[in-house]
């Protein structure tokens, strides 16, 4: 008996110490807090580095966005080489101005298509359709042009009496509509896409204005650089003395291909949408507790898949993570949703919560009036600023005498130097539409759609103007430049002329910069691309209006065949196609001013008129 005693007291085998147990208490009291907090510093640093990652994937897209854009907006000095394929390709202006409105129909019309792509697949698609585009447009465009060219100057035998339907030339001025559909098209892809990712990652927030401007500005600036380097680098040399002639326009298209073709390919692999996920969630849960969305379309999607336990031969698998209804795993940590470890059924409702968003999005864009009234005047002030640098080329040629030319030497203006000017001062009021919105207009209280009457400004105190404002302010400068052109203020004049390409570039980047800007305020970033597409797709009808106007005027007056036309010259085939005074583009620039008007009007009424954007007290 003794033994069993020594065996149960205190300390011996058969009983635990006090103190040990105490200790062994202590150390499973600490265990669970020990596992928490190394979870919790687990999930710390991976949200820190995953921080770090989209922040770095979203630094390098913008900076793509920003290349894309600088290089995009080539089309923007066509101007610049107008006049050569006119003269070198004997096109007259209804030719010259088909290549331009060809080229502004292939822009404008797929915005809609391309912005719908973007919003539900991404920018990659653009991309990819940009690039090969780019390389199709201008490729053809130079063979198309060596081809013409050398034709009309004897370089198959032909004397250089290649007339127009001669030597298999009828149907190469197709095959250059072609290539400028071709170039339309892949500006539109590449400005969409940098735009609308520009948009998304950083369309939140009180500096939306400043960072959706900044590619806007970039692709206004494009023409600049791109027309002094065209005109500087890629020029020709007069025989005589050796000077800087007219751009080499096979050499400048051959450039634009390779150079767009390769910034294509990068924006393919490079630009990014970050967080895209977060930004419909949120946007999901919003306008569904404020009654926008159907919600019970939402829930019956979810009760589908929420709980769903798996069940393997007839047996309940109890310990298999059941799916709840945000797509995650019931009990998973903050790392389970890494894109190698996603289910399919979580990304199927991802996909399809996206999809139903963005669909009921573009519905009520759509179905609200206001939006119509803004699209009619962008359509009303944008068309003349377009036929403008469509043809400012041939516009500057309007301003003096042929003859007076050709004997005391150029004229005291080119075009690639108003090209350069309208490009400078549309980026300058970009910058500034960007920025003073962003300053001096209120911003909503949501970065979602906004809801009539329910959103009221985060800083109110501080609202000195509305977005509107800018728009009216940017469309008068633009009215004022036709206006002072029409009246004739710079015939004979063209030291003159850099105060038309100054106001109406400068009103032309501003209405293009703030339109968006004010879509993103009122409609929301979820479905921008769709929602400007609808918008920016109107403009190709005012470009082509306002340029066959233009066209109708000009040969009308080249044809009138007045003393002051071509004095001293007798009349050839050629001459026919030229135009000299204030006949060839007055009545024109009189009407298109009157447009400008027009939308100005349109505009107000959308936002001061019957239940417009003031009456039901939306932000903007």
């Amino acid at each position: 008996m003794a033994p069993e005693a020594a065996d149960h007291r205190p300390g011996g085998p058969g009983e635990t110490s006090p103190l040990l147990l105490q200790q062994e208490q202590e150390q499973q009291q600490r265990r669970p807090i020990s596992i928490s907090s190394s979870v919790a510093t687990s999930t710390t640093s991976t949200s820190s580095a995953s921080r770090r990652r989209h922040n770095a994937v979203r630094a390098v897209s913008f900076s793509i966005a920003v290349v894309a854009a600088l290089c995009g907006n080539s089309i923007s000095v066509f101007s610049l080489y107008a006049p050569v394929i006119q003269r070198r390709l004997h096109y007259n202006q209804f030719q010259v101005n088909g290549l331009a409105i060809a080229a502004s129909i292939s822009l404008y019309t797929p915005v809609p298509l391309m912005g719908y792509v973007c919003d539900r697949f991404g920018p990659r698609p653009l991309c990819l359709v940009a690039s090969i585009f780019f390389g199709l447009g201008y490729g053809g465009a130079a063979v198309v042009y060596r081809y013409v060219d050398r034709v009309h100057r004897g370089f198959y035998g032909n004397n250089g009496d290649g007339g127009k339907g001669g030597d298999g030339l009828e149907g190469t001025y197709y095959m250059m509509l072609a290539a400028f559909v071709c170039i339309g098209i892949a500006t539109c892809g590449m400005y969409l896409s940098s735009v609308a990712v520009t948009a998304k990652n950083f369309g939140k927030g009180k500096h939306r204005g400043l960072a959706l401007s900044i590619p806007i500005t970039c692709f206004g600036l494009s023409g600049m650089w791109i027309s002094q380097f065209g005109s500087w680098v890629l020029c020709e040399k007069n025989e005589e003395d050796g000077s800087k002639g007219d751009v080499d326009v096979y050499r400048f298209f051959g450039f634009l291909a390779f150079l767009l073709v390769v910034v294509g390919i990068l924006s393919v692999f490079l630009l990014r949408i970050v967080n895209e996920e977060e930004m419909i969630e949120e946007a999901v849960e919003e306008l569904t507790s404020s009654g926008i969305l159907d919600g019970s379309a939402l829930l019956s999607r979810h009760n589908s898949a929420y709980d769903s336990i798996p069940v393997y031969n007839g047996r309940v698998d109890e310990e298999a993570p059941r799916v709840q209804a945000n797509g995650t795993a019931a009990g998973g940590g903050a790392n389970d949703g890494d894109a190698d470890n996603k289910d399919p059924t979580d990304e199927d409702d991802a996909r399809w919560k996206k999809n139903f968003l963005l669909n009921a999005e573009t519905r009520r864009f759509l179905y609200d009036h206001t939006m119509w009234w803004l699209t009619i005047a962008f359509f009303l002030i944008i068309g003349p600023g377009e036929a403008f640098i469509n043809n400012m080329g041939t516009i500057i040629g309007t301003l003096y005498n042929p003859s007076a030319v050709k004997t005391d030497g150029p004229p005291p203006t080119r075009p690639a130097t108003h090209v350069s000017i309208v490009a400078f001062t549309s980026t300058a009021a970009r910058i500034i539409g960007g920025t003073l919105s962003d300053i001096l207009a209120p911003n909503p209280a949501t970065d979602h759609p906004q809801i009539s009457g329910a959103a009221s400004p985060r800083r109110a105190a501080n609202y000195k103007a509305s977005r509107v404002s800018f728009l009216l302010f940017f469309s008068a400068a633009m009215s004022i430049g036709f206006l002072t052109q029409a009246s004739g203020f710079v015939q004979e004049h063209g030291e003159r002329f850099w105060i038309i390409s100054s106001l109406i570039g400068f009103g032309y980047g501003g209405v293009f910069s703030i339109t968006p800007i004010i879509i993103t305020v009122i409609w929301g970033v979820e479905n921008f691309a769709t929602n400007w597409g609808i918008v920016a797709m109107f403009p190709a009808v005012g470009s082509i209006v306002w340029g066959l106007i233009y066209s109708a005027v000009y040969e009308s007056g080249a044809k009138e065949g007045e003393r002051e036309s071509r004095p001293g010259q007798g009349e050839t085939k050629d001459e026919d196609l030229f135009c000299y005074g204030t006949h060839c583009y007055a009545s024109a620039f009189w009407a298109m001013t009157i447009s400008i008007w027009l939308g100005s009007v349109l505009v107000t009424w959308a936002w001061k008129g019957r239940n417009g954007w003031a009456q039901r007290r939306v932000v903007v």
